[in-house]
């Protein structure tokens, strides 16, 4: 599943495309919390803001529940009705039918009411199901886990981590939009028609928006090659010889274990080549490795 797109600031203001905004809860008119971080000097990243529906306060208590119900009438209440009768807060939450099965998967993030409680939770349902108690009659199995999003609030972590700035207010998210100026303008000055990079994290719910370094020059590629182990890696292996940093890799496959499409983005601002080199030199470059390499498109972000 890919699970990021590139876009551009349009003014002040970052637009979430309604597949991922939706996705991670982030709905027109409703309030999200920020935090700005500053990526370390090595690499083309610079600035990056998390957004969440959840404030930062509450992270510790944020947990993880998959609850595994029989595929009948009344199941998801009942399940409901057993975290509300210990106060535990259903926050967002998605549910499927099992495939090829007679269950349903419901996977909820879940405010507890303190840290450590997971554990009580667990061992509450367990003596429950093991006595045959009528309440969680319809509850197969629950699967409890800590959310630690909190991770990405501890700042800087030796040399290679990137150090929280700072946290805005509560906004609204309007239009689509978040407006970076309202809380952040006084650091990150005329974005408008920058590229950004904006990647979901579906089990935190959580949405980052990466701003790049001035002299990155984002470029994607997207390739048809063979299906087969090593393949991947003779096409990298190209491209960093060119001393090229890549931003993200995607693959799919197109006839299983015969062909598939690679699709990079890359940036090339301190490679020796330019971009016209880049774009001649690869498809002659992928033709002399094991099998049908075929340079399909070759574009740079503007």
């Amino acid at each position: 599943m890919k699970i990021w797109e590139f876009a551009k600031a349009e003014g002040s203001s970052i637009r979430m495309d309604s597949w991922m905004s939706d996705t991670m809860g982030l709905v027109d008119g409703g309030v999200v919390y920020s935090t700005l971080f500053k990526h370390p000097a090595e690499g083309p990243k610079d600035y990056e803001i998390i957004l969440s529906v959840f404030p930062q306060e509450n992270y510790r208590t944020l947990t993880h529940i998959t609850m595994y119900l029989d595929d009948v009438p009344g199941s998801s209440a009942q399940a409901s009705e057993f975290l509300a009768s210990r106060e535990i807060n259903i926050l967002n939450s998605v549910s499927l039918n099992g495939i090829s099965d007679t269950v349903i998967v419901w996977k909820l993030m879940a405010d507890m009411n303190f840290a450590g409680e997971a554990d009580i939770l667990r061992e509450t349902f367990e003596n429950l199901k093991a006595s045959g108690d009528p309440s969680v009659s319809k509850i197969r199995r629950i699967d409890i886990k800590p959310a630690d999003i909190g991770r990405l609030f501890k700042g800087a972590t030796g040399n290679g981590g990137k150090e929280e700035i700072k946290r805005g207010y509560p906004t609204v998210i309007r239009d689509g939009l978040f407006n970076v100026a309202d809380q952040y303008g006084d650091i990150l000055r005329d974005i408008d028609g920058k590229n950004v990079l904006i990647t979901m994290d579906a089990d935190s719910w959580i949405l980052s928006v990466t701003f790049f370094k001035e002299g990155t020059r984002l470029v994607k590629a997207g390739l048809e090659m063979p299906d087969c182990p090593g393949g991947i890696g003779q096409v990298l292996d190209v491209i960093a010889g060119w001393n090229i940093n890549l931003i993200s890799v995607f693959s799919k496959v197109k006839i299983c274990y015969e062909t598939m499409y690679l699709e990079l983005v890359m940036d090339i601002g301190k490679s020796d080549l330019t971009f016209d080199e880049i774009r001649d030199r690869l498809p002659s470059s992928i033709e002399g490795l094991n099998g049908v390499y075929t340079l399909k498109e070759f574009s740079e972000f503007r």
